[in-house]
């Protein structure tokens, strides 16, 4: 599994643990169904309390084909019905006034517009923005090699528009960024390392204020931005699905919800009864 996979159950099972401390064969099936319950009755979305509930099944399970006995059945434990989540997402306009915002004069400026543009442009995960290698960039075709979840890779096209700023990036910015260092790694911090999530998180913040957007903007809004904005033009859904990297066309048909949004303010605007 990728690491953040595993950072993640790990959390979640530590925390589980840590709700009701006691010997690893004193726990029941009770106490699973108890915790999720508090997890629903604080608030948590139920999308992060199947993933908890998933990750206590590997977990107990482990236990079980390791001989450990416990009291613990997963079967037991009622699943929750998960509600649609719409993904946040910018509108066309709002995703061009981020975009036409930013400076490009300064080395880091010119980093910092080129790893939007095309976050927006392939619909990439920030990890997979963030992992990309030099070899994994085919630029006279304009294509970049995507290292996905799972070990999976998939070729994702880019626009032309930003030929301009990989080349400024590569020859120019991306040198002095690396100073006399070597690294395989597209974008580079300012000490020439990898540039890290938590890095990348606090310039899409200073650039979300300077674009006075009044939204709530992550690294995934750009995907689902992506997604929103293909299927609204046309695109079919199995294309999508391939660009996204999505195993499954279930996980990619969400963003039709998103686009019913669309099809209902249309209708309400031209269908002669609304």
């Amino acid at each position: 599994m990728a690491k953040n996979s595993i950072d993640s159950y790990r959390h979640d099972i530590k925390d589980f643990l840590l709700f009701n401390e006691q010997p690893i064969g004193q726990y029941s099936t009770d106490d699973i169904s108890k915790y999720l319950l508090t997890l629903q009755e604080l608030g948590l979305v139920n999308t992060s309390i199947a993933r908890k509930r998933v990750a206590l099944g590997q977990f107990f399970g482990f236990l079980k084909d390791n001989d450990i006995p416990t009291k613990v059945d997963l079967d037991m434990v009622p699943r929750l019905k998960l509600g649609t989540h719409l993904p946040d997402f910018l509108t066309v306009d709002e995703m061009f006034q981020l975009l036409g915002s930013l400076p490009g004069v300064t080395p880091l400026e010119i980093r910092n517009k080129l790893m939007m543009e095309l976050l927006y442009a392939t619909g990439m995960r920030i990890s997979e923005l963030l992992g990309l290698a030099l070899h994994d960039l085919n630029l006279s075709d304009r294509v970049v090699l995507v290292h996905g979840k799972g070990s999976k890779q998939r070729y994702v096209p880019f626009v032309d528009s930003l030929d301009g700023l990989f080349a400024i990036y590569l020859n120019q910015t991306r040198p002095t960024l690396l100073k006399l260092k070597q690294s395989e790694f597209v974008f580079l911090n300012n000490r020439g390392a990898k540039m890290s999530r938590m890095g990348f998180w606090k310039i899409l913040r200073l650039a979300v204020i300077a674009a006075k957007l009044n939204k709530d903007v992550t690294p995934h809004t750009f995907r689902h931005s992506f997604a929103t904005h293909l299927l609204e033009g046309g695109v079919n859904l199995r294309i999508v699905q391939a660009l996204l990297g999505h195993a499954s066309i279930d996980t990619t048909q969400i963003y039709t919800h998103v686009d019913m949004r669309r099809l209902i303010d249309t209708h309400k605007l031209y269908h002669p009864r609304a």
